[in-house]
C-alpha cells in the first residue's frame, strides 16, 4: 500500500478539496491521509470521507482556549477543533491522530490533560518537540521540552511502557498505557535526530520536491509531470527522477543543528507542510 499525505499550509482551505481527494482515491493501491488544523473539519469531514480520504491527523496543542489561540497564530477557538475531531470520528476517518507541539512555558503544563482527552476518545496522540521550522517562529533551544521529559510527565499520571517500532524509519517513539487504554508517541527530531532512517519526501503545491522538512531548496518536478512523455514512459521517467533525487540526498539538518553548525538554511513549513 502506497501512502500519500495532504498537508499544509492548511489543505482544507483549498477549493474543491473533496474533488482532489476523489481523484487521488482513483489511483490503485493508494492510502490517503491528511494533516489539518481542524478549523474547517466540522463541515468537511463527511464529504472528504465520502471522496475517499482514509485517515486524518489533527493539530491540537492544548485544550486551554487562550493557550491554543496563542499557539495557532490565527486566533480561532479550540472548540472548533474539538468539533472537527468529533465530525471526523463520526465520518469514519480512523485511526485518528492528534499532533501536539510542546513549547516550554507555554503549553507544557497542559500535556497530561490533553493525553487524557485523546485517550478517552480512543485516538492516538503524538507529541512533537518544538522545532525551528523556517525562520519566523523565533525558535530557541531553551523553549524545547525534551521528549523524555514529556514521557515522564505523562507516565507520572498515566503509567506508560515502551513499544517497539512497527517499521524502520518510524518517526515517533511509541509508548502505550499500561492499562491497555491506548498509546502516545513522541517525535524527538530536536534532541534525538533520525535523519539516517528518514523515508519522507514532500511535494509543494508548486511542484517542487523536498527531501527534508528543513531543506533549503527543492527539485522541480512540475515540468516533468506536465511536459514529460505520456503514459507508461512518463511514469518511468518520473520514477527514475525520484530515484535519482532520493539516492543523491544528503539531508541531515537535525543532526547538524544538534552539533551546533551555524548558518543553516531551511524552507518555511507553511510552504511544504509537516
Amino acid at each position: 500500500m502506497r501512502k500519500l499525505r495532504l498537508t499544509g499550509g492548511e489543505p482544507t482551505l483549498r477549493a474543491e478539496l473533496p474533488k482532489l481527494v476523489a481523484q487521488l482515491h482513483a489511483i490503485p493501491g493508494m492510502e490517503i491521509a491528511m494533516t489539518t488544523n481542524g478549523s474547517l473539519l466540522r463541515t468537511l469531514a463527511a464529504p472528504l470521507a465520502e471522496a475517499g480520504l482514509d485517515r486524518v491527523t489533527v493539530s491540537l496543542d492544548s485544550l486551554d482556549d487562550a493557550i491554543f489561540r496563542a499557539m495557532n497564530d490565527v486566533n480561532f477557538p479550540v472548540a472548533l477543533v474539538v468539533e472537527g475531531i468529533e465530525a471526523a470520528t463520526a465520518a469514519g476517518l480512523r485511526p485518528l491522530k492528534v499532533n501536539a507541539v510542546v513549547k516550554r512555558g507555554v503549553n507544557d503544563h497542559t500535556v497530561v490533560d490533553l493525553a487524557r482527552f485523546v485517550r478517552d476518545r480512543g485516538h492516538t496522540l503524538r507529541f512533537i518537540e518544538y522545532m525551528d521550522v523556517g525562520t519566523t517562529n523565533g525558535w530557541r533551544m531553551d523553549d524545547v521540552v525534551r521528549g523524555a521529559e514529556i514521557v515522564e510527565r505523562i507516565d507520572a499520571a498515566l503509567p506508560l511502557e515502551p513499544i517497539e517500532p512497527s517499521y524502520r524509519g518510524e518517526v515517533a517513539k511509541r509508548w502505550r498505557y499500561r492499562d491497555g487504554s491506548g498509546e502516545i508517541g513522541v517525535i524527538t527530531s530536536v534532541t534525538q535526530p533520525f535523519c539516517g532512517d528518514c523515508t519522507r519526501a514532500r511535494l509543494s503545491a508548486e511542484g517542487s520536491l523536498y527531501t527534508c522538512l528543513f531543506a533549503a531548496q527543492g527539485t522541480d518536478f512540475r515540468t516533468l509531470l506536465r511536459n514529460g512523455p505520456p503514459g507508461e514512459a512518463g511514469d518511468d521517467a518520473i520514477a527514475a527522477a525520484l530515484r535519482t533525487v532520493w539516492t543523491a540526498r544528503d539531508d541531515r539538518y537535525s543532526e547538524l543543528r544538534a552539533a551546533g553548525t551555524p548558518g543553516l538554511q531551511r524552507v518555511e513549513m507553511s510552504y511544504i507542510g509537516g
